[in-house]
């Protein structure tokens, strides 16, 4: 078994890494070979149980090369192995056997194998996407390799013997092991989670909380505690956004409500009657967040003095609605013969459009020029 780097290749449009999981059977010479973006644990164990799969069964001896994802430490002889490969190699039976350091011709059958993909089977080829480079693949193999006389017994092909070793692999168990990445990390004060320099959406009440990411090569899930909060196809690009349309839509509706609750906030400051007057309006079935936003438009345009006065008088005449206040305003406007109120454009900042200057007395400036003069 090995990984082997392909180098830059076009996908589709995209341009990306590929790197291939090949494993050969070492009496047949069967082979199975997939094709990754990533060399990641995930892929490495989602590898070993596609070609146990397609193989039709498992070894009982797997030979590796000095892979991070097999040997965490060796010194000599002496080998501590990656505990999730164990783990991976305990449920499916097999003994995990690194071959000897600078030993390339221990696992020659696999080399041969890599040496075929870059001279034979890439060259030339184009695809739409990795499904498609991977479904080539395997035809590839039960194909043309599998016509190939073999090795050590020319009256067989590879075919044959292959037909011959399947009975004498191993069972596979009725369970996959949990092939996947684990990420521990925090949703900051966005709620997104960043994996793999990609942002995955989760719930926006779940910020700035502990997470569990699991990736496989197809899925991406988010776990708060044992609670699924998050499942998205996973993306082999960089710098991607990758969203729930339904956590887009909470996050929006509980800014819309955000939004709302400051603006009441804001009125019930500095229009102390406009709380009775939106009680009135959301009991006669019209919308409170419009409402709102049409109150915050005329304190813009009016000022808050004036806004006071007339939200009282719709208020005395019964007219528990935005519009009558607006029409009131107006027409005090036309009957003192000033012109339309324009509402003054301002940025969405809160700390800006929920400022309240209040009105300085003129007085003071007339004071301070008759200061000046007697001097």
């Amino acid at each position: 078994m090995d990984w082997a780097h392909c180098g830059k290749v076009t996908v589709g449009q995209a341009t990306r890494y590929l790197s291939a999981f090949v494993m050969v059977l070492s009496w047949s010479r069967m082979s199975y070979v997939r094709f990754f973006y990533d060399q990641r644990p995930g892929s490495f164990l989602a590898g070993h149980q596609s070609a146990f799969r397609a193989l039709d069964g498992g070894p009982r001896v797997v030979l590796y090369d000095n892979l991070k994802a097999v040997v965490a430490e060796r010194r000599g002889d002496a080998i501590r192995f990656n505990p999730t490969l164990l783990a991976f190699a305990g449920h499916h039976r097999f003994e995990p056997r690194p071959v000897a350091l600078a030993r390339g011709n221990e696992k020659g059958r696999v080399e041969r194998r890599i040496r075929d993909l870059r001279t034979s089977f890439l060259v030339g080829r184009t695809w739409g996407d990795l499904d498609e480079l991977n479904a080539a693949v395997l035809r590839w193999c039960r194909r043309t390799v599998a016509q190939r006389r073999h090795p050590d017994d020319h009256t067989l092909t590879v075919g044959e013997a292959w037909e011959e070793e399947r009975g004498r692999l191993q069972a596979l168990p009725d369970d996959d092991f949990p092939a996947h990445d684990r990420v521990e990390t925090t949703v900051g004060r966005q709620p997104y989670v960043r994996f793999d320099r990609n942002d995955y959406s989760v719930p926006h009440d779940r910020v700035r909380r502990p997470v569990v990411v699991l990736a496989t090569p197809e899925v991406v899930r988010v776990l708060d505690g044992d609670d699924e909060i998050g499942r998205h196809s996973r993306s082999f690009d960089k710098r991607k956004v990758i969203e729930n349309p339904e956590h887009v839509a909470a996050l929006a509706a509980w800014k819309r409500k955000a939004r709302a609750a400051r603006g009441m906030d804001r009125l019930r400051q500095v229009v102390p009657s406009s709380p009775e007057l939106l009680e009135g309006t959301a009991k006669r079935g019209h919308n409170l967040g419009s409402a709102t936003a049409a109150l915050l438009r005329l304190l813009d345009a009016w000022g808050p003095e004036d806004l006071e006065s007339a939200v009282q008088a719709a208020i005395e005449a019964d007219a528990l609605h935005v519009a009558a206040v607006g029409q009131i305003l107006d027409q005090r406007a036309q009957d003192a013969g000033t012109p339309p109120r324009l509402a003054v454009a301002l940025p969405d900042d809160p700390k800006v459009r929920d400022l309240h200057a209040v009105p300085h007395d003129l007085a003071t400036y007339d004071e301070m020029g008759d200061d000046d003069d007697v001097e």
